[in-house]
C-alpha cells in the first residue's frame, strides 16, 4: 500500500523539511520481496531539464514484457520547485512522475528509474521514494554508482558484483552486454535484487541501459525540445 497521503502530498521547499520527509516515508519501504508473480506490465520513467528555465518533462513509456510490444507512452511538461541537492532528487522528479504514472492507461506491474533504490546515502533514492508513495514494486538503474564500492563485474553479459557499503548490500553491478560499462542495478520498493538483476538483462536485450528507460528519455527530451507535450499509444512508435 502506498504511504499515508498527509505525507506524499506535503509541499516541501527547504532542504530540512525533505530530510525529514524522507526519513519518515523510509519507515514504509518495503524490502521483503514484493509480488511473486513475475511482472508483466513493466514502465519506464525519466525526467529531462530545460537548462534555461525551471521547465521539466517526464516521460513513461509502458511495455509488455510477454510480447516484447510497447503498448503505451505518456509525456507531461511540468516546471521544478525543488533545487537540486545531491541525495533528494527525488523530490524534484516525484511530483511530475506520479503525474506521468497517473495517465497511464493501465497500471504497471513495475517500474523502473533512471536513478538509484537503496544505494542511497540514506538508503531511500528516487525509485525507492516513487515506490512508498505509489505502492508499485520499484527499482533503480544508474549509469554510475552513488555511494558503495564494488569488483568489476566479468566481461560477459550477465555477470555481475555485488554493490556494498561495509556491510550493507546496496546493489549488482551488472554487465548488460559483453565488454560494455557495467551498470548498477538496486532495489527500490516491494521486490528484491536478483529479480530486479534479471528483469534489467530482460529490458536490455541490445544496449547498455534498459530499452524503457532509453525510451523514455528520447520522448522527454524530445517534447522538451519542441516545447510540446502529450499522451499517445506508443505502439507504432520508433524505438531508439
Amino acid at each position: 500500500m502506498p504511504a499515508d497521503p498527509a505525507l506524499t502530498s506535503v509541499e516541501v521547499r527547504t532542504v530540512a523539511e525533505a530530510e525529514r520527509v524522507q526519513q519518515e516515508l523510509r519507515q514504509h519501504l518495503d524490502l521483503t520481496g514484493g509480488p511473486v508473480t513475475p511482472p508483466r506490465l513493466v514502465a519506464g520513467v525519466d525526467v529531462s531539464y530545460d537548462k534555461t528555465s525551471t521547465r521539466v518533462t517526464a516521460a513513461a513509456v509502458l511495455v509488455d514484457l510477454t510480447t516484447g510490444v510497447e503498448v503505451e507512452t505518456v509525456v507531461v511538461p511540468g516546471e521544478v520547485t525543488f533545487p537540486y541537492v545531491p541525495g533528494l532528487l527525488a523530490f524534484r522528479e516525484v511530483p511530475i512522475l506520479l503525474t506521468t504514472l497517473g495517465r497511464l492507461s493501465r497500471r504497471p506491474d513495475t517500474v523502473v528509474c533512471d536513478g538509484y533504490g537503496i544505494a542511497h546515502p540514506r538508503r531511500f533514492g528516487l525509485a525507492c521514494h516513487l515506490g512508498v508513495v505509489t505502492g508499485l514494486p520499484t527499482f533503480g538503474v544508474a549509469k554510475t554508482p552513488f555511494v558503495g564500492t564494488y569488483a568489476a563485474p566479468g566481461s560477459r553479459r550477465g555477470d555481475r558484483s555485488v554493490l556494498s557499503d561495509g556491510d550493507d548490500v546496496l546493489g549488482h553491478a551488472l554487465r548488460t552486454q559483453t565488454d560494455v560499462k557495467p551498470v548498477f542495478v538496486s532495489v527500490g520498493h516491494r521486490t528484491d535484487l536478483d529479480r530486479v538483476t534479471e528483469l534489467t538483462l530482460t529490458l536490455s536485450p541490445r544496449y547498455r541501459l534498459p530499452d524503457v528507460i532509453r525510451r523514455a528519455d528520447f520522448l522527454s527530451r524530445e517534447a522538451l525540445r519542441r516545447g510540446e507535450a502529450a499522451s499517445r499509444p506508443g505502439l507504432r512508435a520508433p524505438r531508439v
